[in-house]
């Protein structure tokens, strides 16, 4: 199938035909953008050639500790200088990236540790007491460790262990990168939050993730040199794969160690950031931060927010503030966001509610995706009228080669020939998808059906909510019923009554909160709220 009848001396060859790889983007722009800042971090700031250099002594300081292509790096750092670079340096040896979310129990670290295989473990200071603890708990061999200390946020060097600067040092910068033979080569392993048994392992191919590159610059209308935040977890789908887009534009990643209201203000006023992705939980931050900590800013920064559905009451708020948000979607399965909220014509006349109502959607695939649909339980189209639920699903070069030592949950994952995302959404006319709620977060409540992202959506535009959280509580008379539990602002105040009676103005009698706790909502570091821990309190109740 078309292939013309002679096409003799048409092969590939090493002229025409190279493996896509994100590694190819740090190797042109140490070349193309030699001079201009690539990293910045605390004290520390590098060049593309600096940074190019720095990657290759990191290379070859990991194949001198003994690692050879096809082996495992563990990280578990914060988005610092030596994740940012490791980022480059792990890959450039031919190792896999596995990098590791640096709050979990010793117990998952263990796990981790057994199944990945990891031959070396890069480990902030901060994390050596739970990874040293994880170490003891092993089955199998533990990894050489790694110490990344970083004496400016206050975790000075222990003593303990070889060091990053160590192993930079035995590094050369003439390091001859072990590019990938093939495109389909594994690049990294990233494990999933795992709030329901163990963790998955899923590995990324070095294509998928040049395509998530360059198909994020094209969906985030990115122009040369952006000044890129890395405020998403570089353990949460490798920081959605930014960090390998940036050198394709020559921009600058600015680190950061701890997220706050403060950091982010202080960074779009003192490096001039432009863009940074966050769950909705960081515009929240934004939102009510205190007043001391506000800067005054004259660009626009553009946000993509992923990670849950962001409330149109923060958007309303948010977008008055100097930041234009895009929504997008995605799993750890899928590299990160796949799916974009395209701005329409049209949308700028609407009011601020619906203009927000609108922003709130998921969105349509972006460019390095096949497609993404809202399909009923045999795989078939949903009826595209805006309230048909059905199950997301994706196909696409951006999804994952599959979880490792793993194959009856990949092939359950990909049946049907595309991946199944566990996220129920409904389809509108124009194509635009809208999830309703993950399969597990839903409500059934007398035989009706209640979308937890709907009730939270209402709830957070009370004046006194921060953030909020609703999960299925067991009922005796309906099955279960919906509870709320809220985080209030700082000096606010509100009763369940209060917050009944609001929703009551808003939502059907049987989709309003019989139930309203007010307390601390338990989070991800990713800034997830774990809903797990809030069923299990709500069974209590």
């Amino acid at each position: 199938m078309g292939w013309m009848a002679d096409e003799s001396g048409l092969e590939k060859c090493a002229a025409n035909y190279v493996p896509l790889t994100p590694l190819s983007h740090l190797r042109r722009a140490a070349q193309v953008f030699k001079h201009r800042t690539a990293v910045v971090y605390g004290t520390h700031s590098a060049t593309y050639g600096e940074y190019y250099d720095r990657v290759s002594c990191l290379a070859s300081g990991l194949v001198a500790l003994g690692v050879k292509p096809g082996d495992v790096v563990a990280t578990l750092i914060p988005n610092v200088t030596a994740q940012i670079e490791s980022s480059f340096g792990v890959p450039a040896c031919g190792a896999v990236l596995n990098t590791i979310n640096t709050r979990l129990d010793v117990d998952t670290l263990a796990y981790i540790f057994d199944h990945g295989e990891a031959k070396v473990a890069l480990v902030d200071t901060q994390v050596l007491a739970p990874v040293e603890a994880a170490f003891a708990q092993m089955d199998g061999t533990a990894p050489l460790l790694v110490e990344c200390p970083d004496p400016g946020a206050g975790y000075p060097a222990t003593g303990r262990h070889v060091t990053y600067d160590d192993v930079l040092a035995k590094g050369s910068a003439d390091f001859e990168w072990i590019m990938p033979q093939d495109e389909w080569e594994s690049l990294s392993l990233n494990y999933t939050s795992g709030t329901t048994g163990r963790p998955k392992g899923v590995v990324y191919h070095h294509r998928g993730a040049y395509l998530m590159t360059m198909g994020t610059v094209v969906s985030w209308r990115m122009t040369l040199h952006p000044v890129f935040m890395a405020i998403v977890p570089l353990f949460h789908c490798n920081g959605w794969n930014h960090t390998w887009m940036m050198p394709v534009l020559g921009g600058t990643v600015v680190g950061c160690r701890d997220v706050s209201a403060k950091a982010i203000y202080d960074s779009i006023a003192d490096n001039g950031v432009t863009h940074f992705g966050g769950a909705p939980i960081v515009l929240n931050l934004i939102v009510n931060a205190d007043a001391a900590d506000k800067r005054v800013f004259d660009h626009t920064v553009e946000v993509f927010t992923a990670g849950a559905p962001p409330a149109p009451a923060t958007l309303a708020a948010i977008s008055t503030m100097g930041f234009n948000i895009t929504q997008v979607y995605g799993l750890t399965e899928t590299y990160g966001h796949v799916t974009e909220c395209i701005w329409q014509d049209g949308w700028e006349d609407l009011s601020q509610d619906d203009r927000a109502a609108m922003q709130a959607r998921q969105g349509v695939a972006m460019p390095m995706m096949e497609r993404v649909n809202v399909v009923n339980p045999d795989n078939s189209q949903t009826t595209m009228d805006g309230k048909t639920q059905g199950e997301i699903v994706m196909q696409g070069n951006s999804v994952m080669k599959g979880y490792l030592k793993n194959p009856a949950a990949t092939e359950e994952a990909f049946e049907g020939g595309h991946f199944h995302s566990g996220d129920l959404a409904i389809q509108h006319a124009d194509g635009y998808i809208q999830i309703a709620d993950r399969k597990k977060d839903i409500i059934i409540s007398g035989g009706e059906n209640i979308s937890s992202v709907e009730v939270e959506g209402c709830l957070m535009a009370h004046p006194s909510v921060s953030l909020c959280a609703v999960v299925a509580k067991p009922d005796e008379k309906w099955g279960e019923v919906p509870c709320a539990f809220i985080e209030l602002l700082d000096g606010k105040t509100a009763t369940q009554d209060d917050i009944i009676a609001f929703a009551r103005e808003r939502l059907a009698g049987f989709k309003c909160p019989k139930a309203v706790v007010f307390q601390e909502l338990p989070k991800t570091s990713t800034g997830k709220i774990q809903k797990f821990e809030l069923r299990e309190k709500a069974k209590t109740l």
